[in-house]
């Protein structure tokens, strides 16, 4: 089992950057593949980037590919989700997820495959 806490968010205005991070503890971190989602108020939670347990795949939502990097660094078990030139439209809660089952280069693209969830870190990008 892992727990996940998020951190890094915050209020910035559009084309400002910010650095997301997800701290996993409890279980060996190179087990899971990491994503991350995120949810709207009143919409339904979705994808955002995911990186495969060896770190060499990454997959990025069209919304943000190309302005969005994310990391891993499996020494420090974290995941870092770079956003750089912002937008009002990635308004929303961050959130960082585990995937137990993945294979050493595969990732996960969808909500159920992921078994373990943080709390949430609210990004607000204002106009």
């Amino acid at each position: 089992q892992v727990q996940l806490v998020e951190s890094g968010g915050g209020l910035v205005q559009a084309g400002d950057s910010l650095r997301l991070s997800c701290a996993a503890s409890g279980s060996a971190f190179s087990r899971y593949a990491m994503g991350w989602f995120r949810q709207a108020p009143g919409k339904e939670r979705e994808f955002v980037a995911a990186i495969s347990r060896s770190g060499d795949n990454i997959y990025y939502a069209d919304s943000v590919r190309g302005r969005f990097t994310l990391s891993r660094d499996d020494a420090k078990n974290t995941v870092t989700l770079q956003m750089n030139s912002l937008k009002p439209e990635d308004t929303a809660v961050y959130y960082c997820a585990a995937d137990s089952t993945a294979l050493w280069n595969s990732y996960a693209i969808q909500r159920r495959q992921y078994d373990y969830w943080g709390q949430g870190t609210q990004v607000t990008v204002s106009s």
